[in-house]
Parts: C-alpha cells; sequence; structure tokens
C-alpha cells in the first residue's frame, strides 16, 4: 500500500466486485472507474442511486422481461426481498475489511458509491430497459469472440460460391 500511496497514481480502473479496488481508490484518494458486466443484488443501481423499482426492474436470473404478469411482479418482490439476506454475508468481509483500514463503519455500497465512471460492459439494447446515471457508460461487445470465416455454399451455376462472395 506504501508504494501505491508513493506511486501518485491518478485512477483506479477496477472490476469491483471483489471490492479491494473500490477500496484502494478509496485509501488513496483517487477517482475510481469500474469495469463490470453487473453486479449482484441491485448494488450497482444502490450505489448510483439509479430507480430500481422490483415492479418494473426485473432481477437477475429470473428471465423476465421488462413486461411482466402479475405473478412475475410478485415472485420478482420477493427475490428483491430475498437479496438482502444472502448479499449481505458475501460483502460482510470486505466492510470488515474497509473498517479495519479506515477505521469507520464503510457499507458495500458506500464505497461503490465512490465509483467516477461504471462502464458496463453490456448493450443496452440486448438487456432489459432500466433506468441508468450520467457516468454509467454501456461498452457493450467488449467481450465478443474474434469473428470466424463464414461457411462455405455447396456452388452450383449461378450462385455465390461462399456467403462473403454475396452481394446485398
Amino acid at each position: 500500500m506504501q508504494y501505491l500511496r508513493e506511486s501518485k497514481f491518478d485512477v483506479v480502473f477496477t472490476d469491483p466486485i471483489m471490492m479491494c479496488g473500490p477500496i484502494i481508490a478509496e485509501y488513496l484518494s483517487v477517482p475510481s472507474v469500474y469495469f463490470l458486466r453487473g453486479f449482484p443484488c441491485g448494488m450497482d443501481s444502490e450505489a448510483t442511486q439509479c430507480p430500481n423499482p422490483p415492479s418494473y426492474v426485473p432481477r437477475l436470473f429470473l428471465n423476465n422481461s421488462d413486461s411482466m404478469t402479475f405473478a412475475q411482479r410478485v415472485k420478482n418482490m420477493l427475490v428483491h426481498m430475498l437479496e438482502f439476506i444472502y448479499c449481505k454475508p458475501v460483502f460482510a468481509q470486505f466492510e470488515e475489511l474497509a473498517y479495519k483500514i479506515f477505521q469507520k463503519k464503510m457499507t458495500s455500497t458506500d464505497l461503490l458509491s465512490r465509483g467516477s465512471v461504471w462502464l458496463m460492459r453490456y448493450d443496452f439494447v440486448f438487456e432489459f430497459p432500466r433506468p441508468v446515471m450520467p457516468n454509467m457508460v454501456f461498452i457493450g461487445g467488449i467481450n465478443c469472440d474474434q469473428k470466424k470465416r463464414l461457411i462455405q455454399i455447396i456452388s452450383y451455376p449461378g450462385k455465390p460460391k461462399s456467403l462473403s462472395d454475396m452481394r446485398i
């Protein structure tokens, strides 16, 4: 940590899931840029103060769309309430670490809320619509594989030999 402080970094670029990056950024008093796919328990929405009503925004892993039936909305609300129970123990160890370093009680959401820019690794078009804050930037496609060659089409007179020979 002493080496990091002496190096005088301008910013911490991190995936905040393990919370070490946000703790280091807070310790060094530098801005942090988060690079992530999503955060469990809606903590990204809570930390950035995005509106996240369970009746509108589907919870992760439920496969609901933003147009939910009443039964889906009830299930979505129950999962939202359960998230407080199963997410708290996951991040408790990081809250303890933050307390040891800063000598004050900080929740994981407090640490995450100090993020300057959130680079979201998904495309807004392919996800359910939801409100986001101006510091949340969608950078979809960053995890895509290298494109592969198109397959050969069986050729006969008048037909192109491959898909890449086709003109549209």
